[in-house]
Parts: structure tokens; sequence; C-alpha cells
């Protein structure tokens, strides 16, 4: 039996991904930056059909991001499994740097960080070795003064998993294939055979990117680089590609002997990413004491035919990537796990009940969003304008960062339309719509977006084919996708001590992918 993996096997916003396999089960990871909750957890049994099981930042306490700084905060995880145990190790460049957390259940629920004592550099990653002892791999600026920018070292060190302490001194093993290569990353290390093998990506998250790998037969080298390297990149197939940007990689063995790797590109439109980096699957082949990515084409596929049994998620299709959703806030006990907010919430931003999802109406607004995982979608939220406060507003948003984006917003009996770029708003529509339950609707459609707004089936058209190009990452700068969601804020001329506690009241919200 077998079954085939469309690529990218997570789209949208799922960069920088590590994966475990434990038996036959698959388990990934990705970087979410400042977004909460963080560090998305898919699942899969035939790595064609994923699910997300939980958030392993899911907590306040384990999570202190900013708001406004969208490209900080959570980076490069890697996902290890060891003697019962799963663990992750991360970068929060916003506060504390390298630190790891544990869960037995990859569910959930996961340690506070622990963040690790004398840990240099970002991207770390933890390798198991046969004798039990656990390395600590990551990057670090050239010690010896930086000689171009992303003059970068990649490190090991000896790990003391039990104590969480690092053990004698960083021992620098590889610096990029290529002489003057810049940006050496991402490193992952193995044990293959009587080698061990470090996987890295180098030269930048643009066209450049790609994926190379060294060998040794000591942990600390020296290190003997394959001949083909890089052994898999896009940089040769020209700026009009649909597939850009390759790298970040993290190879496996599946439980049927295969090897393959998962790592992350971006699938601009004209020139234009507005999904951000996504996670893409490509077969491993060892060929001489090396491995071959997708040999005899040497790119990333539209799909991969994988040799295991298919198996669907039971799960309800709101937790796969790609897949239609539909929020029915009204009566559901938590927050669905898709949902993420720019920066470490108050406790008091969102709560949900028997009249829907309450969003509360601040100065700075409330947002909730979801990825945003294909080019064309329809996305539709239900707001009671009945119950909107005097000088309270609210509605639906495209999420670039705080100074892009795309939203309608609803207060009293207007809808307004409003395109912001750079922090310049723009307003493009403003009509007169009383509702009861009003139904605002965005249409993209590649790098145009219509905004729609009725009441029930009945739509209507505020205004079509905006150029929502300023909000790829191209335009915006920053690390992250567009997220896709609903907003509560308040007027300016309403002074926040006026409106403590009101919020506005979400009836449902739905999404629907029309193509990857």
């Amino acid at each position: 039996m077998s079954v085939r993996a469309n690529n990218p096997i997570l789209p949208g916003f799922y960069p920088d991904p590590s994966i475990v396999a434990v038996g036959d089960d698959y388990y990934i990871v990705n970087s979410s930056f400042a977004y909460f909750p963080g560090l998305p957890v898919m699942h899969s049994k035939d790595l064609a059909n994923w699910e997300q099981i939980g958030n392993a930042l899911n907590r306040v306490t384990q999570l202190p991001v900013p708001d406004n700084q969208m490209s900080r905060g959570i980076l490069a995880p890697t996902i290890r499994y060891h003697e019962g145990i799963f663990y992750i190790v991360c970068t929060n460049s916003a506060y504390g740097g390298n630190f790891i957390i544990t869960a037995k259940d990859p569910k959930g629920p996961w340690s506070e960080p622990y963040y690790i004592e004398g840990a240099q550099g970002v991207e770390p990653s933890l390798f198991f070795d046969d004798d039990g002892k656990c390395y600590y791999t990551a990057v670090h600026p050239n010690p010896k003064g930086q000689r171009y920018d992303g003059d970068w070292f990649i490190f090991t060190q000896e790990f003391d998993i039990k104590s969480g302490q690092l053990i004698g001194n960083p021992v620098d093993v590889w610096n990029g294939t290529m002489k003057g290569v810049n940006w050496p990353s991402g490193p992952h290390m193995y044990k293959v055979g009587d080698y061990y093998y470090l996987l890295h990506s180098e030269g930048g998250m643009g066209q450049s990117g790609a994926v190379s790998v060294v060998r040794s037969r000591n942990i600390y080298g020296p290190f003997e680089p394959n001949s083909n390297n890089p052994i898999f990149s896009h940089r040769y197939l020209g700026k009009m590609y649909p597939i850009q940007g390759v790298g970040h990689a993290d190879m496996f063995q599946a439980s049927n002997g295969d090897w393959y790797m998962v790592l992350l590109a971006s699938r601009p439109l004209k020139g234009a990413t507005t999904l951000g980096r996504e996670t893409f699957l490509a077969r491993v082949m060892w060929e001489d004491g090396w491995p071959v990515v997708n040999p005899g084409f040497g790119q990333i596929s539209n799909d991969v035919i994988i040799n295991l049994n298919e198996s669907i998620p039971e799960s309800d299709e709101s937790l796969w990537p790609a897949a239609d959703k539909h929020y029915e806030f009204t009566g559901i006990s938590k927050l669905p796990l898709a949902f993420i907010t720019p920066g470490t919430p108050q406790g008091d931003m969102c709560f949900v009940g028997e009249d829907g999802l309450a969003l509360k109406c601040c100065e700075k607004r409330s947002y909730l969003g979801i990825r945003q995982d294909a080019h064309n979608f329809d996305a539709v939220a239900v707001l009671r304008t009945k119950e909107l406060y005097y000088g309270a507003k609210a509605g639906i948003m495209l999420y670039q960062n705080e100074k892009n984006q795309l939203y309608v917003e609803f207060a009293g009996v207007h809808a307004t339309v409003i395109l912001k770029t750079e922090g310049k708003e723009e307003k493009l529509s403003n009509d007169i719509a009383a509702y009861n339950n009003v139904s605002l609707m965005f249409s993209v459609r590649g790098l145009k977006g219509s905004v729609f707004i009725g009441e029930g089936n009945q739509m209507e058209a505020l205004i079509k084919d905006i150029d929502i190009s300023g909000l790829s990452t191209e335009a915006a700068g920053g690390f992250v996708g567009c997220t896709v969601g609903i907003f509560a804020g308040l007027e300016e001329e309403q002074k926040q001590e006026e409106a403590e506690n009101v919020y506005a009241s979400f009836k449902s919200f739905s999404y629907r992918p029309l193509s990857r």
C-alpha cells in the first residue's frame, strides 16, 4: 500500500520544520515567532495526512514575546525523543535565549521553559548518541570576528540532559560548504552507520537558500564535505520558479526503513509571498555513504509517493492543514487550537461561552486569527452588531504585521474597508449597513482581495480587487506569513476607562481554501 503526500505538506506559515519519528508516529514543530500560543505540534501516521494536536507553548508563563515585533520570539525549534520523553530545544530571541521544554505526550502538557545557562548562539538542536550522551549543536558568530555579514560557525557541545547543564566548551566544527558562505544555520546531527552527519542550511532565506551535509567519524570533527554540496537547492532555477528559498531541513527514517526530509520553501506570486515559508517533504536515498534528495529529479516535487498505509486523522477537519474550517463559537468551552494572536495576551482578551466568542475592545486592538494556507480562499466572520457598545468596533482582518493589514471594521451602522501599508491607513470604502448579525467576508484570489458584507447568505460587494501585495514579506519584511481572523477595538475618541469591560461578540468564523 502507498499514499500520496501533496506538497507543501503544511501549507501556509509553517517555517523551520523539525520532525521526529517515534514508531509509526511522526511529529513536526515549526517556528511561531511572536504568535501565541507558540510551537504548533503536528501529527501524522502516513506523512501525507496531518493534524494539529497541540501548541507546545500554550501558557502565558511559557511565552513572553512582544506583540509589535512579529519576527522576534520563537524561532528554529528542534524536536527529539529519547527514553520516553519528548524534547523541544528552541530560541526565544525576545526573552531568555535558548531553552528546553519536555513532555511525555506530544499533545502536552509541556513543561515550563528551562533556559540553558551559557548556551551560545541560536537555532539549537539536540543529538542523542548511541552511548546515551547528549550533544547540543547551534550556530554563533565567528569567534575570531565576523569578516562579513553572515560569517557564522556551527558548534557542538556536550549536554547533560538530566541537569540541563552544558559540559566543557563549545567546539566549532563547520562554517559552511563554500568559501565565503553566509548564514550556515539550522544544524542537525545524525549518526548513520559509522559516521556522524551534520545537515545544515546556508545562503540565507531568499533565493540563494540551500541544504548541505558533511560527515565525520568523530562528533567534534574534522568534518569532510560532500563533493555534491549543496545537496539540495532551487537557487539555480531562477526567480520565476514557483517554489523559492529552499532550506532549513531535518532528515528522518520512517518506520518502513525509507528516509525523508522536511524542509522549508516559499511560493511567491509575481515576486510577492503572502503565505510565508511553508513545510515541504522530499524523499532521501543513500548513495556511497551520502544522502541524495529526490534522486532523479533534484527539486521539490508536487507530490511524494510514500510506502505507508494511508491513515486519515480521526479528528475534526478544523485541525487539518488546507481543509475547510468552520468554527461555531456558541456553546464551545475553549478556543480552537488553530487560533493565534500577536504577542503574549492579557488574560481577559477573549472568552467563549453560550453566546459565542467575546473579544475585548481595546485601544490596541484584540486580534485572533488562523494561518492563511492557500493563495485563494474565502473567509467569513459573523459579528453580533446589535451588542456592540457605542464607540466599539470589530470586524475581519488579513494580518501580516502591525503595519501591514487589510480589514473591514463595523462600528455603529458603518462598515469601513481599510488597507494599511507601512503603517499608513487608506480608507477604501465606507458604507451604511444596518444588520443584527453581520457577515463580513474576504475573498482572496492570489494578490487581489475583495470584501463582501451581508446577513445570512445574502452578500454584496463593498469593494473588489484590492492589491494586497503590500502584505507580502517582500514588501513588509520579516519572517512570518499572513493570518486571517477577527478583531475588536475602540474608536480613537473612546477612552479605555469608559469601556473597561466591553467585548465584541462573534457568532462564527469560517475559512475555505480553494487550492493550495
